[in-house]
């Protein structure tokens, strides 16, 4: 299907610098972030896009706004403050291409600056991790949802909560459960609900915790089944194809950006995500998020391949 030529995709989150080990040796560093990673994907696949969110003031931001640029992402909208430091992630992988992290970042420090947006209906908004439900810029995130929500756009959340945050969870539930509220698609890792609610089981999550506040919601288990549960009793399991994995590190964000990608393809509009989509829709935005996923895994970097996102090249 043909979709409207302007449509856009607006991400919000963090910027880190990625360092990977593997064998307890660096192997590969590169700009990341989990939306961030996802826009850079998509920016590869021919999709209008743009950045908002804040990188350090040294080389490594600069380097990180250039990289946005480079790949086709709108970066007008990521600040630098003066002073500031690129946060950085060390991930240090095992013999299956898993990632334990540490990360090294001043959340307090964040000072996030929302531009004007002209957000138009079925544009799409993505938001995840800490930096969505982080107090100190919580209003300029519930300012661009309400933005989002106010103009008819698609709101996609990833929830993406980090071990590292657990102690935390208090103080940022109320926040958790408001991008509930707003997001028409929920979006998490089977880890994430570990960390959040200790239990990996999608029928109870969904019911003791999403569906009162958003009918759409995909878990992801790793190399385990994806699956889908939706209005009107509707639950899906997508099997993971199986394929050479270097590193997991991008999977779940590479997810994101392949389910954004072909809900922009399928013509997928907020109205019709509100009636509800046909079986066939959710099977094909799923294979597309899985394609995706899986080309990320292929290699160490944190996104979909140039040459795979040439192929995609076709909006």
């Amino acid at each position: 299907m043909q979709s409207e030529p302007m449509r856009k995709v607006i991400g919000l989150g963090e910027t880190v610098y990625d360092i990977v080990f593997k064998n307890a040796q660096p192997i590969a560093a590169f700009p990341g972030g989990s939306t961030f990673n996802a826009m850079i994907s998509l920016g590869r696949s021919g999709v209008n896009c743009m950045f908002i969110g804040e990188a350090g003031d040294d080389r490594v931001g600069r380097d990180t706004v250039d990289f946005l640029t480079r790949n086709d992402v709108d970066a007008h909208n990521v600040s630098v403050f003066q002073d500031a430091k690129s946060p950085v992630s060390l991930a240090f992988l095992n013999e299956r291409g898993d990632a334990d992290y540490l990360f090294y970042k001043n959340h307090p420090n964040d000072r996030l600056e929302l531009p004007t947006l002209n957000i138009q209906p079925d544009d799409i908004v993505l938001i995840g991790s800490f930096y969505a439900v982080n107090p100190v810029i919580r209003p300029q995130v519930q300012a661009l949802l309400d933005e989002a929500r106010a103009n008819g756009a698609i709101i996609y959340y990833d929830v993406n909560f980090r071990r590292s945050h657990q102690h935390e969870l208090m103080r940022v539930t109320p926040n958790l459960l408001d991008n509930f509220g707003y997001a028409d698609i929920v979006r998490g890792s089977s880890d994430d609900f570990v960390n959040l609610y200790k239990t990996d089981d999608a029928d109870k999550i969904y019911r003791s915790e999403i569906s009162f506040y958003c009918k759409r919601f995909i878990c992801t288990r790793g190399a385990d089944q994806v699956e889908l549960r939706a209005e009107n009793g509707l639950a899906r399991s997508y099997p993971v194809p199986q394929g050479e994995v270097l590193s997991t590190i991008g999977a779940g964000d590479n997810f994101n950006a392949g389910f954004i990608y072909e809900m922009i393809r399928q013509g997928v509009t907020h109205e019709q995500m509100e009636r509800g989509l046909a079986v066939d829709v959710w099977d094909k935005l799923v294979k597309g998020a899985l394609e995706f996923s899986a080309d990320s895994c292929r290699h160490y970097y944190n996104y979909v391949s140039t040459a795979f996102g040439e192929g995609k090249k076709v909006l």
